[in-house]
Formats: structure tokens, sequence, C-alpha cells
């Protein structure tokens, strides 16, 4: 039987690009239902460096802008947007 981990239980960690409240941990890679950014535990002090990885050429600072103006970190995962939810504001 697996334990959770009380932390595991609730989205209580905010996504580095949309800022709601969808993951679970930081740097768990895990991907944002809200924006699709990947989280690969980039944060504000790298957000102008392209890691490469999950996120592909895509910096931080450039996935907000692009949330900022179309919803997405991308136009091509639009589909796999959605609107934050109560809980996540």
């Amino acid at each position: 039987m697996r334990v959770e981990k009380p932390e595991e239980k609730r989205k209580t960690y905010r996504c580095p690009c949309c800022k709601f409240k969808t993951l679970y941990g930081r740097g768990q890679d895990e991907i944002c239902p809200v924006c699709f950014w990947h989280d690969d535990g980039q944060d504000e002090d790298e957000a102008e460096e392209v890691w490469g990885g999950p996120n592909k050429l895509l910096s931080l600072r450039k996935a907000r802008a692009n949330y900022a103006t179309i919803g997405a970190v991308e136009e091509h995962v639009m589909r796999f947007t959605r609107k934050p939810e109560a809980d996540e504001l």
C-alpha cells in the first residue's frame, strides 16, 4: 500500500508560468493543466534561460508572455489547456 505525502493530496504549489495553484510539488515533472508549462524546476532566477528538456526551446519568461497573450505556453498546446478552477486561484 502506498502512503501519500500530505503535499500530494492537494495542489498547493503555484505554476511558475501562469501562477495558479496547479502543482502538487515543484520540479516534479508535472504539466500545468492551465498553461501547459512542464515544471522542470526552472524558476525566476533562470527565467531568461532556455533549458531545453521538456520545454524544448522555450524560456520561462517567453512562456509567461505567451500565456498572457494566447492562454498557453505555445499555440500548438492550447487544446490541452483549461481555465483555472476555483481552488487554483
